[in-house]
């Protein structure tokens, strides 16, 4: 008689094999883990004892998380977020050492989410909680090849004072962030399939970014992809910002009054009002640099792209869109109008479709 090896047993058995290597997680709870799972089976919860990680430390704690576990959830362990004394965050450490990316281990894989994205890209989970104060899970999300998806700001509680971090999500695709809404956002209603093609304004570099040239063809191609399969349809226009970098750091420095920051923040806001007035969608590289070594990120902002929409609060999303020659991958990132979170899910759901899955 072949026996039935549950959804959590297969996940304790991945990171055991996996994660030495990887070192997405610093803690795993396996006994707990699958007395949850046995728990959720029985009393049929709509989740079914399905297997999730959780960012850092804290992240058991986080409203995402107590809904999931309320829904059937089971949260098997805490991933790694940046070590302590660092001022770049697109590193992770686990319990062993760095976090090193599933692609390719002498890079990094992005952060603060960082163990949360390896971790889904591995296939030791299926999803993964998250959270994005300047691109903390569009990034990752970028440099693992997954899906990741920032929330509008304020449309689920947030610990962050400051108001630029919300809650997300890390999952294969766009399929594993549906479930995490569904059961973490009150009044959840399933997306409804997009009339195509979706109109939508393509930027390169927002206006002021400077992006490595092969991720930049890279998200060319991909945009091609969806234009060419009827999905996207591309408006004559073009969206050109205001650098956000000391608008950003003035609100995070608790200097929000800081007059030309707040001046950028405006213009910004208002360029953006305008662009999701005429069309639903604005499609952006995710990140302007491909994955950097565990070094440090040198002068690139991994950022730069990003965090305009922590300031703005729009939700935004990042898909895979491809390798770079070096075998990194790439994301597309995908931005929306505030509280349209549902909608975006549906049009990333579209473009999804039309773009080649990344190996397993």
């Amino acid at each position: 008689m072949t026996r039935t090896i549950s959804a959590v047993t297969r996940a304790l058995e991945r990171i055991d094999r996996l994660d030495p290597a990887l070192n997405a997680f610093i803690e795993v709870w396996p006994d707990e883990a699958l007395a949850r799972e046995r728990e959720a089976v029985a009393r049929r919860l709509p989740l079914g004892g399905l297997p999730f990680a959780v960012k850092g430390p804290t992240g058991i704690r986080s409203y995402a998380a107590r809904r999931l576990v309320v829904a059937g959830g089971v949260p098997v362990g805490a991933t790694s977020v940046p070590g302590p004394g660092t001022v770049w965050q697109t590193w992770g450490r686990g319990a062993h050492g760095r976090t090193v990316n599933p692609w390719r281990a002498d890079r990094t894989p992005g952060g603060s989410s960082a163990g949360s994205a390896v971790a889904v890209a591995a296939g030791m989970v299926e999803l993964a909680t998250g959270s994005d104060g300047a691109g903390s899970v569009r990034i990752p999300a970028a440099w693992c090849g997954v899906f990741g998806l920032k929330t509008t700001n304020g449309l689920l509680p947030s610990p962050d004072r400051s108001g630029l971090a919300s809650a997300g999500v890390l999952a294969r695709t766009t399929a594993g962030a549906e479930r995490y809404l569904r059961h973490v956002l009150e009044g959840y209603e399933p997306p409804a399939a997009p009339a195509l093609p979706l109109p939508a304004v393509y930027s390169e570099d927002l206006g002021f970014a400077d992006v490595d040239p092969e991720v930049a063809a890279v998200v060319r191609a991909a945009v091609g992809r969806l234009v060419a399969a009827g999905t996207v349809r591309l408006l004559d226009a073009d969206c050109a910002l205001l650098d956000p970098a000391r608008a950003w750091q003035a609100i995070r420095g608790g200097t929000p009054e800081d007059p030309e920051a707040a001046a950028v923040r405006r213009a910004n806001d208002d360029r953006l009002d305008d662009l999701f007035a005429a069309a639903p969608l604005l499609l952006t590289p995710a990140t302007p640099n491909r994955p950097h070594g565990h070094e440090g990120p040198g002068d690139l902002y991994s950022t730069a792209l990003t965090w305009a929409f922590n300031l703005g609060g729009h939700p935004a999303a990042s898909l895979p869109a491809g390798f770079t020659s070096d075998g990194c991958p790439v994301g597309l990132q995908l931005v929306a109008a505030r509280g349209a979170d549902i909608s975006l899910l549906g049009m990333a759901r579209a473009v999804e479709h039309a773009l080649p899955t990344l190996p397993s």
